[in-house]
This record gives C-alpha cells, sequence and structure tokens, in this order.
C-alpha cells in the first residue's frame, strides 16, 4: 500500500473552485474516493424541513468533500502550497515539503 501525501489533520490549500485561496485544516480522508473533507471549506447548505427530532428546521451547513487535485499541502514555513515527497529518514519512511524541504509531522 502506497503512503497517502494528504492526511487527516493535514493543513492544506484550496488551489481551484469557489473556495480558491482558503487553508483548513483536513477532518476526513477518503482514499476510495479520492477525496478530502476541509474544515471551513466547500460548505453545502441544505434547507431541512421541520421534524420530530428537529421541530425548527432550517438551513443545515456541512462540509462537502474536495477532489484531493484541488488541495495542496500548505508548506509549514510560509504556509504556501507546496507538493509533497518522500525520503528516508532514521529507517522511517517521511513525507518533506518540496518547497522548502521541511518534514511534514504525521
Amino acid at each position: 500500500m502506497a503512503s497517502a501525501k494528504i492526511k487527516k489533520g493535514d493543513r492544506v490549500v484550496v488551489l481551484s473552485g469557489k473556495d480558491k485561496g482558503k487553508t483548513g485544516e483536513v477532518t476526513k480522508s477518503l482514499p476510495r474516493d479520492g477525496k478530502v473533507i476541509v474544515s471551513g471549506v466547500n460548505v453545502a447548505i441544505r434547507h431541512k424541513k421541520p421534524t420530530q427530532e428537529n421541530p425548527q428546521g432550517g438551513l443545515e451547513r456541512s462540509e462537502a468533500p474536495l477532489h484531493i487535485s484541488k488541495v495542496a499541502i500548505a508548506d509549514p514555513k510560509s504556509g504556501k502550497p507546496t507538493r509533497v515527497r518522500f525520503e528516508i529518514k532514521d529507517g522511517k519512511k517521511v513525507r518533506v515539503a518540496v518547497k522548502s524541504g521541511e518534514t511534514i509531522n504525521g
């Protein structure tokens, strides 16, 4: 199994779409679909009818999944988008930011 370049808890920058330029943390990774859910980004609004459990009804906001190609890891130093490469340090495979050479925790 190949290591994932973007994991839960990573700080990412949105590269395209209505939320371009926004940064957020990956709250959930969906590797089978090739998508991630980022907090505060790609918020979908559903109109909910009043029900017995929710007698008020109203608007329900939730984050929709984004395709993994639309996000890039934020560089630990500058916060700008960067690609990721893998290196072996002390016998462990670690993720490294291409722009700054910093290791990405996780």
